[in-house]
């Protein structure tokens, strides 16, 4: 047995070590393997979730988000179909909103770190356990312990506390600080350390390109004071990390995922940095992973590696002979996956899983609700002001165009008709006095015309000039929203078509033009010309409130930017 079980992030007592012994001895191969995975839970309905439970016999699940009474209904059901305590996970970096869709929002990571106060990032811990565990949720797939120094990076754009390693570290042990009072499982992720590529895992391969003594400054620094501070769990995500494994090996493989390197894995991860407790794969469906090798070995690879445990199957039957396949082969060892439930088992004995239970009282919000409010207030930033435009005066900025840059929504025809966050913050300008028109671009006209007027009007796109002369009538200033999810493949402005009009700021020496993003931090390199550009990092009704109140004077800008918002280029900064 390689896991110390007497040691953090367990603390067990003797017999509980044996009583955890005696029962992997006596479980077949087969239920063995069956707990090695974490699944993805298909629907609420009891009797698919009974079959799920009952017949794959997993480790854990997670789930799709839904409001709290469905949830609390689901964690009570799994189980008590399952004969041991299950890892029930949500990812709730932002609060306890990912675990239940009715539960607070307090505020993204980076949001979070732009208050400059690490209380926040503990209150984002705390509040996101102390709800979540009301509704039967007990592991927690967060803080995110990546460092953003590419600001091309999409999948962590908006999700990290900053590019500065000693402030992640500091507000990730806030952070895990928080989620352990509540005595709930933190997971950190996503080791080695996301942050240093453009590309995303879930499409491509990703590369941390940082050699031994540099990523022990950095990623290694975050990983052993968490891991000091008796992390339980760690996320290990399909980042290569080549300079690391060249001191070991050559070849292609040192461009192997993370997740298939016993060099990164059992070598890095739980020999050099002394991690004790469980590793658990991210999902297994990425492209990062899945294009390295065939599936049939790669699941018994992760479990060589050093991987304990395997975030959701593709089909149960294939990955669970893929596995006894590999056992019988001699290509997996039973002493290894031994290892693997021994720390399962030591978590959740430790943490008491089967007493964390959801609970029909009324649940009080009102600490989240608050630490939403402050971190609003404290965080949305000011990144450059070079006119002094703000704050704006009702008199000489009266008359005001909003222009919305975003994507299509596909789905948008097929949902319910409700006030946008955009007229939300027309009617808070208005309030404050200024008369707000929003913007109609031509090609969103063209999508209620007639197909043939349609195609007449849009041939004319690029002729279509708006005159200096007619803005400046119209209008003292033009406001941007930029709202642009995060998790594309590039996280990125997409300008409309048309040209020579309000819908790309051509004109910021004309009229006084005020840019907000509504998510990423880093849409300056699109816009580097802007004069006025505010990082909002989100677009909760609460956050909407907070930069109207900025934008008019009401409230000082406070947030300070963690990550580096004008992208590594002098230009964005004039």
């Amino acid at each position: 047995m390689k896991v110390n079980l007497d040691k953090a992030p367990y603390s067990l007592a003797l017999e509980e070590i044996e009583a955890i012994k005696r029962k992997v001895r006596h479980m077949d191969l087969l239920s063995k393997i069956q707990h090695l995975f974490v699944n993805l839970l298909p629907s609420y309905d009891e009797g698919s979730l009974k079959d799920e439970i009952l017949l794959k016999r997993p480790a854990g699940v997670r789930y799709n988000p839904n409001i709290s009474k469905e949830v609390k209904k689901m964690t009570s059901l799994v189980q008590s179909f399952s004969e041991e305590p299950l890892f029930i996970a949500a990812n709730t970096e932002e609060g306890a909103s990912g675990a239940a869709r009715d539960l607070p929002f307090i505020g993204c990571e980076t949001k979070v770190a732009a208050t400059n106060d690490r209380k926040y990032a503990y209150l984002l811990g705390k509040e996101s356990a102390r709800l979540s565990k009301k509704i039967g949720v007990n592991t927690l797939f967060a803080p995110i312990v990546d460092i953003h120094h590419d600001f091309h990076n999409p999948v962590i754009s908006n999700r990290t506390f900053g590019n500065d390693p000693k402030k992640v570290k500091e507000f990730s042990l806030s952070f895990f600080k928080g989620v352990k009072e509540e005595g709930l499982i933190a997971c950190a992720k996503h080791f080695p350390g996301d942050g240093y590529d453009e590309r995303d895992q879930h499409l491509a391969s990703s590369i941390n390109p940082l050699t031994p003594k540099n990523y022990q400054k950095s990623f290694g620094s975050i990983y052993r004071s968490l891991i000091d501070a008796g992390l339980p769990m760690v996320m290990v995500g399909h980042i290569s990390l080549p300079n690391y494994e060249k001191c070991h090996l050559e070849g292609q493989d040192i461009y192997r995922p993370a997740t298939l390197s016993p060099v990164v894995v059992e070598g890095l991860l739980k020999t050099e940095l002394g991690f004790n407790g469980l590793a658990i794969s991210d999902a297994t469906h990425m492209v990062a992973l899945t294009s390295a090798m065939a599936r049939k070995d790669i699941l018994p690879t992760m479990i060589n590696s050093g991987i304990d445990l395997i975030l959701f199957q593709n089909d149960y039957e294939e990955d669970v002979n893929y596995l006894l396949n590999a056992v019988k082969e001699g290509k997996l060892s039973e002493d290894r996956i031994d290892d693997c439930l021994y720390r399962q088992f030591g978590l959740k004995k430790a943490y008491k899983l089967e007493d964390i239970k959801p609970t029909d009282e009324e649940v009080d919000m009102s600490a989240s609700i608050i630490a939403q409010d402050e971190v609003s207030k404290k965080g949305i930033t000011l990144v450059k002001d070079l006119d002094e435009a703000l704050p704006l005066s009702r008199n000489k900025d009266h008359k005001v165009l909003l222009v919305i840059q975003k994507m299509d929504d596909p789905f948008a025809s097929m949902m319910p008709k409700r006030k946008t966050i955009y007229e939300t913050f027309k009617e808070l300008l208005e309030q404050e006095g200024f008369e707000v028109e929003i913007f109609e671009s031509l090609m969103d006209k063209a999508k209620n015309m007639a197909p043939l007027d349609a195609l007449k009007a849009i041939s004319s796109v690029y002729t279509n000039k708006t005159p200096i002369a007619s803005l400046k009538e119209k209008y003292d200033c033009i406001i941007h929203l930029a709202d642009f999810d995060t998790h594309n493949t590039v996280d990125r402005l997409m300008w409309k078509m048309s040209k020579g009009t309000p819908d790309v700021p051509w004109y910021v020496h004309e009229v006084k033009t005020i840019f907000v993003s509504l998510h990423s931090p880093f849409h300056l390199y699109d816009c580097p010309r802007v004069r006025c550009y505010v990082n909002a990092y989100d677009k909760q009704p609460n956050t909407i409130e907070h930069l109207v109140k900025k934008l008019v004077g009401i409230e000082e800008f406070e947030g300070v930017s963690p990550v580096d918002a004008y992208c590594g280029q002098e230009e964005t900064r004039y």
